[in-house]
């Protein structure tokens, strides 16, 4: 260990064990998951669909500090590329066939038969942009020139990507894309993450998450509607709870040269009925992650995952030059798991 930090060399120690010690397992499965969030980290390339909402100046990044301080490259296109290849995939009639069928099975369909084709053509446009470009990730400007053009919302596209373990996020939040890909990589591909917003404060405690539909269908409580959403008037949002049980949330987010992720436990609680993918989630101190998310480097956004990848998150950010912000005083215990206490 001396001789490692002299060079500088960053490590994970795993305790000292027997190799038929279950600690010993569990420490090398942790931290497959660890160096699996690196060599995501490292290897990301974000397919940038249209510029940010104008709004949003929340979800302005910094293009060329991301590639020189992480070697994350961003492939921007205009919205018109993405147009012209929702054309060119309602014109290839088995992958709309294929696609359709998908749709079909997956969602409760809520909306004009004639709308469905849209949202069809959107998913297997923004497929093959992703395979084109070398991505890994997307962010989509949702609204409002994509309605122009298609006459519909992203979200139930969005989702079927989502679903595919290709994370597709709103409002051109590419911090949003890259906190995804890091959740799903600490979990070494087996739950999907959610990408939500932080809205609202449950009756009793808690906070709602919610997004006009792009969560991926495996992690619903009930077979989503394909539908409209809360506040538009086009159609293509999805409708559906997510499950409840316990949570990872994280957010990779920056300022002024410096960038953390933030990250903590919660659990899925009941609560009123909504609008939207939706979950109602419940945490230890809802005061003190409302502190952390306004006080920042953090905005409205997050990514919640059905599993506690705290510790993988926490060790992987030294590995790659981030600083872990955990919103409970959870440090210790994190330290003490990684020891294999």
């Amino acid at each position: 260990g001396k001789v490692l930090r002299r060079f500088r060399v960053p490590f994970t120690y795993m305790t000292n064990c027997r190799l038929n010690d279950p600690v010993f397992e569990r420490g090398l499965r942790d931290f497959m998951a660890v160096c699996n969030v690196v060599k995501t980290f490292r290897n990301m390339r974000i397919l940038q669909i249209s510029t940010r909402p104008y709004e949003f100046w929340s979800t302005m990044c910094n293009e060329g500090e991301l590639l020189e301080k992480f070697n994350i490259q961003l492939s921007p296109i205009p919205m018109t590329e993405l147009v012209q290849a929702v054309r060119d995939a309602q014109a290839d009639e088995q992958a709309m066939a294929a696609m359709l069928a998908h749709i079909n099975d997956s969602f409760e369909i809520c909306i004009p038969e004639d709308k469905v084709p849209a949202v069809a053509g959107l998913a297997i446009a923004m497929k093959r942009l992703v395979e084109k470009y070398g991505c890994n990730a997307g962010a989509i400007q949702c609204w409002n020139a994509l309605q122009d053009e298609l006459g519909i919302m992203p979200c139930a596209a969005n989702a079927i990507l989502n679903e595919m373990g290709i994370p597709i996020v709103c409002e051109t939040d590419i911090h949003g894309a890259i906190t995804a890909l890091m959740v799903e990589a600490a979990d070494l591909g087996r739950h999907r993450g959610m990408f939500a917003d932080w809205t609202v404060r449950h009756p009793d405690n808690g906070e709602l998450l919610q997004h006009c539909g792009p969560w991926p269908c495996s992690c619903a409580a009930v077979k989503p509607k394909l539908t409209y959403p809360l506040a538009f008037d086009h159609p293509g949002a999805l409708t559906a709870e997510a499950k409840h049980g316990d949570l990872t949330l994280a957010r990779f987010d920056g300022d002024n040269g410096e960038y953390s992720l933030l990250l903590g436990n919660a659990r899925g609680i009941d609560g009123p009925a909504g609008m939207g993918t939706y979950l109602w989630v419940e945490v230890d101190n809802l005061k003190r992650l409302e502190a952390k998310i306004v006080e920042g480097p953090y905005i409205h956004h997050c990514v919640a995952i059905h599993a506690n990848v705290v510790p993988v998150l926490y060790e992987a950010c030294k590995y790659i030059g981030i600083a872990p912000d955990l919103y409970d005083p959870i440090e210790e215990d994190v330290k003490a798991y990684l020891r294999g206490e």
